[in-house]
């Protein structure tokens, strides 16, 4: 299920970036471009894309039970 999680943030970073961009007119293609909404949800996408990866990657503490 780490897999999943990861590849989730990852396009989630990706696409978050890009419309994040987009919408402060950065990248001048597409209808997005120069829109404020689109930087908006390109910067939440942005930062749900890294708590994913970043709760998908740490480590777990084990409760390790004393053997017998």
């Amino acid at each position: 299920m780490r897999i999943v999680w990861n590849i989730i943030g990852i396009i989630l970073v990706f696409f978050g970036g890009v419309w994040f961009l987009q919408g402060i007119n950065v990248i001048h293609q597409g209808f997005m471009a120069g829109q404020t909404k689109w930087a908006i949800y390109g910067g939440i996408a942005f930062v749900v894309g890294v708590i994913l990866l970043i709760a998908a990657n740490r480590k777990r503490q084990q409760t390790q039970q004393p053997a017998p």
